[in-house]
């Protein structure tokens, strides 16, 4: 028996439908700010479904992307509404959960040659961080680049909290992330920053599972959730996730059949990311269940039941 940090799914993609609306460059956040009701309701869902992990709806929420959008004046609210909409969930539903706080790129997914870099990033993600006082860990999420890694991870490591670093790798070449820069050297930064977990997310699940090996030069816990398109090519920055087609192979037993295998590779935290919903985490809560795997919130990892895989 071991223990399995299960975290939530994609919200951008999911309160989009449920918004009926079209896609806007500033995905999830137009939902936070217009339908909050939304965003609670989801995640509820989520934790109903198994996450013990919630991260906040403020992936696009960055003043980079609402500058852009001529709303940077709403960053401190928006960050704000988001907490008091998890912490709300987290109430209704009476479960043992973590909140995430979600540093993400600042500019555009995929895309780090269009960042920030030193201490102009730094300034931003210390702005973030600050905007989001009442969580419980930070996850830096979809970094491309070992400057957006180590930006990230020093404005969350000077609020004391445990801090997460989850890197998107390019789909061409696995053992890269986005920037062309060796995944391996992400490994060792990610060790000289000091964080607690290290997570590999938003790509395809076989681009992931060809790169999980490399994980294991990783001290700390490591972790995995794939997204569900069938490229991410086309976005571009500033522009909407209409452009990205979802693939049709990947429902709740595909996704569960995935995440078991990294378990049974040793990865201790799983999830999932864009177009991944409340059902894929159901299923996967269920079969984990059936396996005898132990749900828990962050920090009560059994260390040595997932280690011995490997």
């Amino acid at each position: 028996m071991s223990s399995i940090v299960l975290l939530d799914g994609g919200m951008g993609q999911e309160l989009i439908r449920r918004a009926g609306e079209p896609p806007t460059p500033l995905w999830s956040t137009h939902v936070l700010k217009e339908y909050p009701e939304l965003v609670q309701g989801l995640h509820e869902d989520f934790i109903r479904a198994g996450a013990r992990v919630i991260t906040l709806a403020t992936y696009t929420a960055t003043p980079e992307r609402l500058s852009r959008a001529g709303q940077a004046a709403s960053l401190e609210m928006l960050h704000q509404r988001a907490l008091e909409r998890a912490q709300k969930a987290v109430a209704v539903c009476g479960e043992d959960v973590a909140i995430a706080g979600c540093l993400p790129p600042l500019v555009a997914s995929y895309r780090p040659d269009q960042s920030p870099s030193g201490e102009a990033a730094l300034a931003s993600y210390r702005r973030l961080v600050a905007a989001g006082k009442g969580v419980d860990l930070w996850l830096c999420e979809a970094m491309a680049s070992l400057d957006e890694m180590r930006a990230a991870a020093t404005a969350a490591s000077e609020t004391g909290l445990p801090v997460w670093v989850a890197v998107t790798l390019d789909d061409a070449n696995p053992d890269r992330l986005r920037s062309q820069e060796p995944l391996v050297e992400a490994v060792r930064l990610a060790q000289a920053l000091g964080v607690q977990a290290l997570l590999l997310n938003c790509s395809q699940p076989e681009t992931i599972e060809a790169s999980l090996d490399v994980l294991t030069g990783f001290p700390g816990a490591t972790g995995a959730y794939p997204n569900g398109f069938t490229s991410v090519e086309a976005l571009a920055p500033g522009g909407t996730v209409s452009a990205l087609e979802a693939r049709h192979d990947l429902d709740p037993e595909a996704f569960t059949r995935t995440a078991t295998r990294w378990i049974d590779h040793g990865i201790e935290i799983i999830g999932g990311c864009c177009e991944v919903g409340p059902s894929h985490i159901a299923r996967l809560a269920e079969v984990l269940g059936e396996r005898r795997h132990v749900l828990v919130r962050p920090g009560a990892m059994s260390r040595e039941g997932n280690r011995e895989t490997r």
